[in-house]
C-alpha cells in the first residue's frame, strides 16, 4: 500500500525506528510520515547518517512530548579509529590529521576513559545542528567557516571499553542528552596524545525504551502492505514517552477545569514537578506541573483524537 492519493490522518503514537545506515534522520522521518499518511511527525534528536539504531519518532499529538525524549539518557556502541582525525569527526568526513600515536595498552586506555565519567565540559562540533546567528553550524562548516563555540556541561554515566584494539577499540557509552559522541571520541584520543574519528556508531536505547522494542524500515514497509491496521500495530501509546513521571488521575470535574487552564487540587502526596495526567473518560491527556501544595496545573496537554494509539 502506498500513500499516493491518500489524505493525511491524525494518528498519534511513538515509533521506535531502527534507523538504517546512510540515511539522514530527517529522510527516515519523512519516509515514515508518508507511509503512515501522518499529518504531523517529528524525531527526538537526530542520528548522524553513518549511525544506526534507535530513533524515536513521534506522530501526531505525541510530538508535544518530544522534549522529554531529547533529554533522556541514551546508550551507544561506538567504534573509534585511532590515528586519523576527520573534519566531521566520523568516517564520512575528510582526513585533516594523522598520527602514529596509539594507546599504550588496554589499562592505559581504560584509565583515560575513567577521567571522562561524570559531569564534564564539551565543546560542540562545527558539524552539528546548533545555530550561530541564525545559521546551522554544519552550514558554516561546509562553507569553510569556523566559529567560537562555548563549552557545555554534559553527563557521562558510563564509558566502558567493550573490545580493545590499539587502532579500532569499541566503547559502550551511556550519557545524558546533548552529548556528541564524535566529540567525546576526539577528546579521548587527545587525552592519550592521539587523533581519532568514529568509524561506526549504533544507538542501543533511549530511556525508557530498550533495544528490543525497535522496528526496522522493512517491518514498517511490510506493515504498510496490510493497511493502516498493520502500521498502527507498530506504534506505542504517546504516554510511553513519559512513563517515568508520576501519574495523576483526574475526576471528570477536575479534568474539565484543568483542560481550561485552571489548576486543580489533584496531586496530593505527589512530589512537585512534571506529572502524567489521566482523565477517566479520555485516558492520557498530557503533562501537568504538580506543586508542593497538592495543586496541579496544565503544562502540555494533548488534543483528543480518534486516531490515537
Amino acid at each position: 500500500m502506498t500513500n499516493s492519493g491518500r489524505s493525511k490522518r491524525d494518528v498519534t503514537g511513538l515509533l521506535l525506528l531502527d534507523k538504517p545506515p546512510g540515511m539522514t534522520s530527517n529522510a527516515a522521518l519523512q519516509r515514515v510520515k508518508r507511509l503512515f499518511a501522518a499529518r504531523k511527525a517529528g524525531h527526538t534528536g537526530s542520528l548522524d547518517p553513518i549511525a544506526t539504531g534507535m530513533l524515536p519518532l513521534c506522530l501526531g499529538e505525541a510530538t508535544k512530548l518530544s522534549a522529554f525524549l531529547l533529554k533522556a539518557e541514551k546508550t551507544y556502541r561506538v567504534t573509534a579509529c585511532f590515528g586519523t582525525k576527520t573534519d566531521t569527526g566520523d568516517a564520512a568526513g575528510k582526513t585533516v590529521g594523522e598520527t602514529a600515536q596509539r594507546p599504550k595498552g588496554r589499562s592505559h586506555l581504560e584509565a583515560v576513559l575513567n577521567g571522562f565519567i561524570g559531569e564534564i565540559e564539551q565543546v560542540p562540533p562545527m558539524y552539528s545542528a546548533l545555530k550561530h546567528k541564525g545559521k546551522r553550524l554544519y552550514e558554516l562548516a561546509r562553507a569553510g567557516q569556523t566559529v567560537e563555540r562555548a563549552p557545555r556541561r554534559i553527563r557521562i554515566r558510563r564509558l566502558e571499553l567493550e573490545e580493545y584494539s590499539p587502532s579500532e577499540p569499541v566503547f559502550l557509552v551511556a550519557c545524558g542528552g546533548g552529548v556528541y559522541v564524535r566529540t567525546l571520541i576526539e577528546d579521548v584520543a587527545e587525552a592519550i596524545g592521539s587523533l581519532a574519528h568514529v568509524s561506526a556508531l549504533r544507538r542501543l536505547d533511549v530511556a525508557p525504551f530498550e533495544e528490543s522494542g525497535m522496528v526496522t524500515m522493512e517491518q514498517i514497509e511490510n506493515g504498510a502492505e496490510k493497511g493502516y491496521s498493520g502500521l498502527d500495530a507498530l506504534l506505542l501509546p504517546a504516554d510511553a514517552a513519559v512513563s517515568a513521571l508520576p501519574e495523576v488521575r483526574l475526576s471528570a470535574s477536575e479534568s474539565f477545569y484543568l483542560q481550561r487552564g485552571n489548576p486543580v487540587a489533584a496531586a496530593r502526596g505527589v512530589r512537585p514537578g512534571a506529572v502524567r495526567l489521566y482523565a477517566d473518560a479520555q485516558g492520557f491527556i498530557g503533562i501537568g506541573e504538580a506543586g508542593a501544595d497538592g495543586q496541579v496545573a496544565p503544562r502540555r496537554l494533548l488534543r483528543p483524537q480518534a486516531g490515537t494509539v
